[in-house]
Order: structure tokens, then sequence, then C-alpha cells
């Protein structure tokens, strides 16, 4: 079979012995990169997900892809080379890993192979295609496609904050791990075994950019509407709402973000003008040093979020973001002299332009549990709204850690009172239900006039015995209180919305969607 994957056939059968290969999210990486030969049978079935590529269709193309003819080495030692198309720059993790770095500029088809023995590694920027402009069926002349298929089980690193990998305009990212074998991004050090709960800011992240709408240039015609993503010279918007940029699913980026400049930081994952017709499911963003996941304008879903232990906002909205998320859940690491902000921050920028004129973001959140800092001061919020962000919040739980003096929701300014975003079916429990000062009665106001709603009281939330993140007791698993919240009619909200008979990202004890596939958030399961 082709390296880039075609559907599995039927055919492609393989058995894993019970002594095979260990459970991968619960060990360090420098145990779980050590692969079986049956995995790698696995791997070259290719998966039964991966569909075409999309525009430019580079078909059959490989790339990159494939082991080379490689015999598997022996457990715990490196392989002798690398694929065709990935630099050999030596080994890591007490030599038992070899490195095969990608090129800074990837055109055509490149495929990542899940070899025994092997590690990959990005060095400085590096890019998947070159910018194509924001129509597309007018291609800025001498640009370059790319599409890069990651296979499930690889592990990418980084060494420093100016590495980043970027998906440009046009082109786009096919990263699909498995419940079992997600796919990871993370850093040297976590590589090396160095990290620790409050490692963070590592190397710089992933960022895609795509030509769906936005609002940093909304009074001149959407068709010539550009913006430059955060943290890079990167540029995205456009006019194509279902802009179709790849497939993310199965996918874990751990100590990511860096500021590159004050007020210019580069994310866990960057998701800049990205359209519908792209697919962001089972992501999960660790200790990022800014935002987990941030979002610029475009029509982009996301399904099954978990974002732990970000030291600036979980999830952040800005620049006309259109689109919806559901289940998800947000765990905030205890303040330290750095950290700040919400698990929810959303904006509607620019905030210079009159309100009745501004292309401002309207968020759809489903099936969220957000669990905020423990602070000692209320200068931190669970969810945070403004610039007239217009937000549809539904089906969710807002909480935070006993004790903590941060507040449940800010409705920041009068223009994101008089957009009245709605809440219905949330369950809020903090000491303090809505931030303290000017802004404490229009958050009242608003939540208010929502239906539905349980303002105050305790949370009665579980959680597995042994969950824990940054020294704090996590808890997201519905309680009596949670479960007494009747659940409003998610799809009539939303089309994207699935149903649920319950508010918050899980149901109860058995609703395990979040595990296998994470690390952090259960007993054993280290990132």
């Amino acid at each position: 079979m082709a390296a880039n994957g075609g559907r599995l056939g039927s055919s492609c059968r393989m058995f894993l012995g019970p002594n095979t290969v260990e459970t991968m999210t619960g060990l360090r990486l420098t145990t779980l990169l050590t692969v079986s030969a049956a995995a790698l049978t696995l791997a070259a079935c290719g998966s039964a997900e991966v569909a075409s590529p999309g525009e430019g269709d580079f078909g059959g193309g490989t790339g990159g892809g494939g082991g080379g003819g490689q015999n598997p080495p022996p457990p715990g030692t490196p392989a002798s080379d690398c694929p065709t198309g990935f630099a050999n720059v030596g080994l890591i993790a007490n030599n038992t890993l070899r490195v095969c770095q990608l090129p800074q500029q990837i055109s055509g088809a490149l495929t990542v192979p899940l070899r025994a023995g092997t590690i990959y590694s990005i060095s400085g920027r590096t890019e998947v295609g070159t910018d194509r402009g924001l129509d597309p069926n007018a291609p800025i002349p001498g640009s370059s496609q790319g599409i890069l298929t990651i296979e499930p089980g690889v592990r990418i690193f980084a060494s420093g904050g100016s590495d980043y990998l970027i998906v440009n305009r046009g082109s786009q990212i096919f990263a699909e791990g498995t419940a079992t074998q997600p796919i990871v991004f993370t850093s040297r050090q976590n590589v090396e075994g160095t990290t620790g709960e409050n490692s963070h800011g590592q190397w710089g992240g992933l960022v895609i950019a795509g030509r769906a709408p936005q609002a940093n240039c909304q009074l001149t015609a959407p068709v010539t509407c550009t913006g430059t993503v955060e943290g890079t010279s990167a540029f995205y918007g456009g006019n194509t709402p279902a802009d179709n940029s790849g497939r993310i699913r199965y996918v874990q980026i751990r100590y990511s973000g860096f500021e590159i400049s004050s007020g210019n930081e580069l994310q866990g994952l960057t998701l800049a003008g990205v359209g519908s017709g792209t697919t962001i499911d089972h992501v999960q963003v660790h200790n990022s040093s800014d935002d987990g996941i941030e979002i610029f304008g475009g029509n982009v879903n996301l399904r099954h979020l978990v974002i732990t232990g970000a030291d600036d906002d979980g999830l952040d909205t800005d620049t006309g973001w259109r689109g919806g998320a559901q289940f998800g859940i947000v765990t905030q690491r205890p303040p330290n002299a750095t950290s700040r902000s919400a698990a929810f921050e959303f904006s509607a920028a620019p905030a210079s332009i009159p309100l009745a004129s501004r292309y401002v973001s309207q968020p759809k959140i489903a099936n969220f549990t957000l669990v905020g800092r423990n602070s000692p001061t209320n200068a931190h919020t669970v969810a945070h709204f403004d610039t007239g962000t217009d937000a549809t919040v539904i089906n969710s739980v807002f909480t935070n850690v006993a004790g903590s003096a941060s507040a449940c929701l800010d409705i920041a300014d009068a223009d994101t009172e008089t957009s009245l975003p709605t809440f219905t079916s949330v369950y809020m429990s903090c000491g303090i239900s809505y931030r303290p000062g000017s802004s404490a009665a229009r958050s009242e106001a608003v939540f208010t006039a929502g239906t539905g709603n349980t303002p105050t009281g305790a949370s009665t939330l579980t959680a597995p015995t042994g969950t824990s993140l940054n020294n704090q007791v996590l808890t997201f698993i519905n309680g009596a209180n949670e479960t007494a919240v009747t659940p409003a009619n998610a799809p009539a909200v939303y089309p994207f919305f699935t149903a649920t008979t319950y508010i918050g990202a899980v149901q109860n004890a058995s609703d395990t969607w979040w595990q296998g596939w994470t690390c952090g958030l259960t007993s054993g399961a280290n990132c």
C-alpha cells in the first residue's frame, strides 16, 4: 500500500500478542517510542479514515513515506537511517532513537511514517506549502501546495520557541492518530525526560492558516481580506467559509507556546481563518505557555477538546470566529508569577469599529466543563467575554477549585452586554459568581436572561480516583446538581452539535471519550 495511505483493504489484518506494545499514553516518550514490528505492520496498512487530500489532490504521491525498506531494529535501539525526504540529525533519548528532521519547506506530498527506533523533529519555521493567497480559484503565481500526512503513533519534537509548524493557505495537514495511538507534538525536554508539571513554553506550536472570513480587514471587500497570524508573518483569511485545511484527530500538543514579543505569541494550536471543511476532533493541548487553542476568525468546528494547564487562556477566540465547539474539558493551572486569564476568553476585535458595523465573533459552545484556577485573588475568571462577542453557550458547567477567589463569569464591557451572549442550561458554581467591580451587574443581567441556568450553589462534580494535574484536584464528571439541569436541544441551536441528555463534557464515570489518547488526566498517563 502507498505510504500516504489509501482506504484499509479487507485483506489487511494483523494480530498483536498480549506482550507486544504497552499502552502508549501512560508512558514517557523514551519508553513509548520503542515501537514493535507488529505496530509497524498496523501502520503499513494505512488509515481507514484517510480520504483524498482535497485541493490539488496529489493522489498516490509518497513523498518521504514508508520505512524505506528498513529492517526494524531491536527494541530500545535506534533505527539505522531515516526515510527518504528526512534529514538524519543524530540520536536522542540516551541514544535509543534516531532523529529524522522534516524539511523546513514541504511542497507536494510528504508522509511521516511510524517506524521503530525513530522520532521526528522540526527546526525553525517549518512550512507546509507557501501562501497560495485568499482565492482558491486564482492561486498566487509561483506558490506551492503541500500535503503533510502523519501516521498514527508518530512523535514529533522541537527544541526552542522559534521552532513551529505552519500549514499555509491552500495547503493541508492530515494528522490522524487513533484512540490508542495518538500523534504527539512535544518538546526536546519531554523526549529527554526532564519536563515536569510546571514545564511550558519549550517550542512554538502548530499553526493552521486558511481562507475563511475574518474581521481584521472587514471594511474592505471580503475577497481581498487578509490578516497576519499572531506570532508569525503568515497570512490568513479570505471568502471561503467551507475551506478545507485537512484533518487533525487524536493529537496531543505538549509544552508549547512562545512569546515572540509583548502581545505577540504562539499558542499550542492556532487556527487562523480555518474553514468548516476542516476536521478538528480529539485534540489535547497540554501546558502551553500562552493559550491552549486560539481561533482567529474562520468557520471551523471542533469536537472533543482537552486543554490542560495553559498559562494564559484555555480556549481563546478572536477576529470573528463563527463556528462551534462541542465536548470540551478545560482545566487551568494554579496561578504563578506569569499566569493569568481564563478558561474561556472570547473577543470580537477590532473594537475600534462601531459595534453595529463590527464583524463580531459568534462562537457556539456546547457540553464544556471548565475548571478554573485556584486563585487567591479575583484577577482571574473562569469565563471572560468582551468587545461585543456574541457567544452562545449551552449545556455546560463553569466551576473552580474550592476556596478559589476567582469568579465564574465576566461580561467585561457594554458592547458585549449589547450583543447579549446567550446562556442556556449552564450550571455555574464558584465562590464568586460574577467578577466584582463595574462588570458584576451586567454579568448577572446577561446570565440570568438565559433559560435553565443555575448561577450559584455547590458543585457535586466527582472524579476518578487519582485524577490530578498541576497540584490541584480536578473534577469534571457530573454529580447530582449538574444532573438535575435539563439540557437544551443542541442540534436546534447549531446543526453541528450532537444531542445529549446531560450537561457538561462528561455524562458519568462510564463516559470515557477523554481517556486513552490524552495525558495528565488519569493516574499513570503522564505527559
